[in-house]
């Protein structure tokens, strides 16, 4: 297995999210396409940023601890019909359970508690790209916290512009708290 680190997340053309996965002691990069609430939480868990409410992979990972479980290590495993797939190893006393997840909330949860990130080699060998061929997919890297709010922005034009007005209001107290973070 290959240890990896987050790399970035990026937006396509297309404008579908996504997460680069780089190996550490080499230079391939696995990009991950994700929805956009799983690239929110990562972003959130690169930042540091805690909801005042417990979003779900915070929720999940409350659970464990209060069960006295602890995730040692998520795994990218297999990458069949171009769907990635992932397994969250999780300790509990003495046992080990291997979970089936998602990448995307695999990698939510390991971000938020520095958990180590693997790659199968036969998945690296299927998805990855080397630097070169990363600049030439002509995706952007983004900075996560500017441009959700750039996003919570434009959300709330659109309320006002409809007049929903306690949606604008709740949209304009979480840009204000993003950028009291700033």
């Amino acid at each position: 297995m290959i240890e990896a680190k987050i790399n970035g997340l990026f937006l396509t053309q297309s404008q579908a999210s996504g997460v680069i996965l780089k190996e550490i002691d080499g230079e391939r990069t696995l990009p991950i396409i994700i929805g956009e609430y799983e690239a929110q939480s990562i972003a959130l868990g690169l930042e540091n940023i805690m909801p005042p409410r417990p979003i779900t992979h915070d929720l999940l990972l409350n659970m464990l601890e209060t069960l006295d479980a602890k995730i040692e290590r998520v795994i990218i495993s297999d990458l069949r019909s171009n769907t990635y797939y992932a397994i969250i190893q999780v300790r509990s006393q003495a046992r080990m359970y291997d979970i089936d997840a998602r990448p995307s909330d695999a990698i939510a949860l390991a971000v938020r508690q520095n958990i180590q990130i693997f790659i199968e080699e036969e998945v690296m060998r299927k998805g990855a790209y080397d630097a070169k061929e990363v600049e030439d997919l002509g995706e952007r890297q983004i900075d996560t916290h500017q441009e959700q709010l750039d996003r919570l922005k434009k959300e709330l034009d659109e309320a006002v512009e409809k007049e929903e007005y306690e949606k604008a209001a709740k949209l304009r107290d979480h840009i204000k708290k993003l950028e009291s973070r700033q």
